[in-house]
């Protein structure tokens, strides 16, 4: 009787599902709308700060072309593929950047699109290369390569970039999309709600996890070109190995990325000085994990590997890593179980003419 007496009347009851249903929508609105004017509030305070840094130029005098020698006239680009422990390399950037003495720029696309219109690659090309207020200067942001000499510039930026095994990358983002991270847990992600694991996604054929999203990180290193970015083009996989070799100073892995770090670090000290120390025994604010992840089964593992995208992507991997671990072997020498960079094993002789 109880029971009876509390149960809600059926128009009751439907007027409150109503209800509820109209509340739920209300604070979605209300997310979005907080969500776009957080990204104005980004924005504003980007210029400002830009500006701010011109202005403080500005008033230390006029810059003479001579003053920026070799390393105050360098810049590195890092056009970083997502969910390839990109953030997590970015922070140690930010970390450093006082201490070393140069700028980081965040390029930020409209809705993360890799491409830029031919105007935007004219603007980006110019801004990299003749804003001295910002060098030496540390760009990063998700853009495929663009190839600078077509735009006949004198001296073109450093590229650098880390890749990942391609079915973890993937699911990686899969679970990103639903859950986000630990390094911004509050914010609110495009797939939220969905609690299809990754398996299932497979199992069902879901778009999420289909082989062709597993075609990215060979269009963003071979670039811009319409050919790069059709899906299961050979075209594009040689050009993206061409690129890697020719066109970027340093391509490191996921899976290895203390050794990436340490590298670069002995390269480019100018930016990387304390980096290695920093990755291996600081606070660690730089990791950053995706949460709620499931490591897939073999037998979604193996489903995903009988495409030719899976093999295309794998294949550029598998070439990127062996080139960053024949650099690596030639650059540091085993001891005790820990690696350390070799000095420097070359020197001048006979060098004539003899001096009086």
């Amino acid at each position: 009787m109880g029971l009876l007496r509390i149960m809600m009347p059926p128009k009751l009851l439907l007027l409150a599902v109503v209800a509820f249903a109209v509340a739920m929508l209300f604070l979605e609105n209300q997310i979005q709308k907080l969500e776009e004017s957080r990204s104005k509030l980004e924005r504003a305070i980007a210029r400002h700060e830009v500006r701010e840094i011109e202005q403080r130029h500005t008033m230390d005098g006029p810059r003479q072309e001579a003053a920026l020698d070799e390393e105050e006239d360098m810049v590195i680009i890092y056009n970083r593929v997502p969910k390839t422990a990109s953030t997590s390399f970015t922070n140690i950037a930010y970390d450093l950047c006082a201490k070393n003495k140069y700028h980081v720029l965040h390029i930020n696309t409209t809705k993360n699109n890799p491409v830029m219109s031919l105007q935007d690659q004219v603007r980006f090309v110019k801004n990299i290369t003749s804003w001295k207020e910002m060098k030496p200067g540390f760009y990063h942001g998700h853009v495929s390569y663009l190839d600078f000499a077509k735009f006949g510039v004198k001296k073109k930026p450093i590229y650098i970039n880390v890749i990942r095994d391609p079915i973890e990358r993937l699911v990686s983002y899969y679970y990103f999309l639903r859950f986000g991270d630990d390094y911004r847990p509050g914010l609110r992600r495009r797939k939220q709600g969905d609690k299809k694991t990754f398996d299932e996604c497979v199992a069902e054929g879901g778009s999420d996890c289909a082989p062709e999203k597993l075609w990215l990180q060979i269009p963003f290193f071979c670039g811009h070109s319409s050919e790069c970015w059709n899906v299961g083009s050979r075209w594009a996989m040689d050009q993206a190995k061409y690129n890697l070799i020719n066109e970027y100073f340093l391509v490191g892995v996921t899976e290895e990325l203390e050794d990436f770090i340490m590298l670069l670090e002995a390269a480019l000290p100018r930016f990387f000085r304390g980096a290695t120390e920093l990755y291996r025994t600081g606070k660690k604010s730089h990791l950053r994990k995706t949460t709620e992840k499931k490591l897939p089964t073999k037998q979604t593992i193996a489903k995903l590997q009988q495409s030719d995208i899976w093999k295309m992507e794998n294949e550029f991997y598998e070439f990127a890593l062996e080139q960053f671990q024949f650099i690596r072997a030639h650059a540091v020498r085993e001891k005790d179980g820990d690696l350390y960079i070799l000095a420097q094993n070359f020197f001048y002789e006979k060098i004539y003419p003899k001096s009086n």
